[in-house]
């Protein structure tokens, strides 16, 4: 068996009421010690320095420019170009009054103006804090306060959102400069509350009248406060330092030279995940660290195919509800073949699928399935895909297999939080014995499970399990102006995700429970309500899910948002007219959808508790506006549970009915 994590310490049983914990793991490349830091990368300033240098003429942000409302192709800024724009920047900041440490925010999506601001702050030792572009004005307002920002860059549909009365924090800002420009109004309602507004040329010039030296920042000097928001209370901000978002890249570095596959200047990468969360900030740095380019989707996630199509991206990365539509479109595409080439498909998928599970690369397996079927999967996706990273929930296994043989390019999974600075763990290239898990330990990092008695994980256990604990170089510094939640999270130097996990005897990490997101029915039996949503998730008719149960009832129960063309034809078939939400009240649906769902239960062989017994059909998504799921989609339980209680107890008490 091969083997993907070292064993550095001996698991040791709990005794007076201190729980058990298991073996420590670290990256094979970890086995004796860390590896030393790169002498010439002390800050995430010298990352893209360095990179000026070395790479001045290459492509490093694209974006896509509106040509009569209709996205254009995609026009690029140089290393160089770059490296100017944010030199005139920084001199601006500085002329306004900032000073090294202070904060500036960063308010909108993902494009060239955010990186431009995000590397001035580096180069002037300010602290770059993010502020969610798809969070309203409550957690602006809150992060605003608790981070004391002074200046704040912004995209100009967010101004509105900015100077809104709620926003009462907003001002105590000393400058807010726009992506594009302000109106007339936006100017005159800045103005009035004492902050200077400017627009993106206005700053530039300023900036170029009034040239400053930069003033590079020390490793132990923060880098980023990035706020997450909790499922409940306040964003919490995370401090992370320079040190720490270099030693995450050099580790990146030395993880991708174990490979024959190698990243080139060549490389592109479509970000549409938010800057504002961990993930896409770490690709994208480690892009600039290679002199790679970063092209901008155009702001329309529905509409991201299109984007595929015009920037040929080679990585692409995303939260398994990508994945799930893109799975979703190319099953949809293969119903739609004659019967035979359906079988033909069919028949390359299992042949292709073998050759991989006896150890045989992705490229090899079976170069005449890939010609005569997926290179047309592939130049769905751009045609010059090479990686796919999932990341954020896990991924289910069928999603995960169907993309590995079909899309012809790399599918891994990886698992992290804001806390640790990106991915804890990664999947190795062509391993499927990775498939369904999130990896071994990256570089920097090293991991052990804890005893979790009141839910029955035992790390020293067979298998062993238990909550993921982290430790290692690449952590955060801790909680913004919060010592008391540090120290809840952070014991003896390790950090508490509050995620359940099992360590496979070949050292991978699989992802099970959430420690807070366990039920347990009225027949004692517990139920992992986040690993059914993941289950249940991939059935055609549902675009989203969420699972619930009583502790005095024995059923499970959900909400299920349908899936919109999926249910339409369903009701162009039976005969049945009306809107979505008139389609969620027929009864005939609700029959359907929990056939479709019991179906999925059985080819997941879910235990006869786990099937769902009763649904609540909704048309419109779980949202951020209702506050029913937070700016990475996680679902709010509690919110989710107020917002339906009327028809859950309805559900309920039908159910009971029908019982007797």
């Amino acid at each position: 068996m091969k083997i993907f994590a070292a064993q550095v310490e001996d698991g040791k049983e709990g005794k007076d009421g201190i729980p058990s914990v298991g073996p420590v793991y670290r990256s094979l490349l970890s086995k004796n010690d860390f590896p030393p830091p790169d002498s010439d990368m002390n800050s995430a300033w010298d990352l893209f320095s360095l990179s000026v240098n070395k790479y001045p003429g290459n492509k490093m942000l694209g974006w896509r420019k509106f040509v009569d409302g209709k996205a254009g192709p995609y026009v690029w800024k140089t290393y160089k170009e770059v490296y100017e724009e944010v030199l005139q920047i920084g001199s601006a900041l500085r002329a306004s009054g900032a000073e090294p440490g202070c904060r500036v925010g960063i308010y909108g999506s993902n494009c060239p103006q955010w990186i431009v601001a995000m590397e001035a702050c580096s180069a002037h030792s300010l602290v770059c804090v993010p502020l969610y572009d798809t969070l309203g004005p409550g957690a602006v307002n809150f992060i605003i306060e608790h981070a004391e920002i002074d200046f704040i860059f912004i995209q100009d549909k967010k101004v509105k959102e900015l100077l809104n009365p709620d926003c009462r924090t907003a001002s105590k800002l000393k400058a807010i400069v726009c992506f594009t420009t302000f109106t007339e109004e936006q100017k005159d309602k800045a103005v009035q509350m004492q902050i200077k507004p400017y627009s993106w040329e206005e700053f530039q010039n300023l900036g170029k009248e009034n040239p400053s030296e930069i003033l590079p920042p020390q490793p132990y000097n923060i880098c980023t406060i990035m706020y997450t928001s909790g499922t409940s209370g306040d964003p919490k901000g995370v401090v992370l330092t320079h040190e720490t978002v270099t030693l995450f890249v050099r580790g990146v570095d030395l993880f991708m030279e174990q490979f024959e596959d190698k990243m080139t200047t060549e490389d592109v990468y479509l970000s549409f995940l938010p800057l504002a969360h961990i993930l896409d900030r770490v690709i994208e740095e480690y892009f600039f660290r290679k002199g790679a380019s970063v092209g901008y989707y155009h702001g329309d996630l529905n509409a991201l195919r299109d984007d595929l199509m015009e920037l040929k991206p080679t990585l692409l990365a995303g939260v398994p509800r990508v994945f799930e539509k893109i799975h979703e479109g190319i099953k949809k595409a293969i119903q739609e073949l004659n019967p035979v080439r359906r079988k033909v498909f069919q028949a390359l998928y299992k042949h292709k699928l073998a050759w991989m599970n006896q150890g045989y690369k992705q490229k090899y397996a079976s170069m005449l399935a890939d010609f005569l079927a997926f290179r047309k999967v592939k130049a769905k996706l751009g045609g010059r895909l090479r990686l796919i990273i999932s990341g954020g929930a896990p991924l289910s296994v069928e999603v995960e297999e169907f993309l590995r043989v079909t899309t012809c390019a790399f599918v891994l999974q990886g698992y992290g939080l804001t806390e640790t600075c990106g991915p804890v763990t990664i999947g190795f290239p062509d391993e499927m014995c990775m498939m369904g898990t999130v990896g071994s330990p990256v570089t920097y990092s090293e991991l052990r499970l804890e005893e979790v008695p009141e839910m029955g994980y035992n790390p020293l256990g067979s298998p062993p399990r238990g909550e993921i604990c982290v430790r290692g170089k690449t952590l955060f510094a801790g909680y913004y102006k919060n010592p008391e939640l540090t120290r809840e999270s952070m014991k003896d130097g390790w950090f508490h995700t509050g995620d359940i996990g099992e360590i496979l005897p070949n050292g991978v990490l699989k992802i099970i429970d959430r420690r807070k997101n366990l039920i347990k029915l009225s027949q004692g039996e517990y139920v992992a309500v986040e690993y059914l949503e993941n289950v249940y998730g991939i059935t055609p008719v549902v675009e989203d899910i969420w699972v619930y149960g009583d502790s005095f009832k024995s059923m499970l129960i959900a909400v299920v948002v349908i899936h919109e063309e999926n249910t339409e034809q369903w009701a162009d078939l039976k005969g049945h007219k009306g809107s979505l939400p008139e389609l969620c009240s027929l009864v005939q649906l609700q029959e359907y959808v929990l056939a479709e769902l019991k179906s999925t239960a059985e080819r997941n062989k879910l235990r006869g508790f786990e099937y769902i017994k009763g649904v609540i059909l909704d048309s419109r998504p779980f949202d951020m506006e209702r506050d029913l799921v937070t700016a990475t989609l996680k679902k709010k339980r509690n919110k989710l549970f107020h917002h339906y209680k009327v028809e859950i107890d309805e559900l309920y008490r039908k159910l009971a009915v029908r019982r007797a």
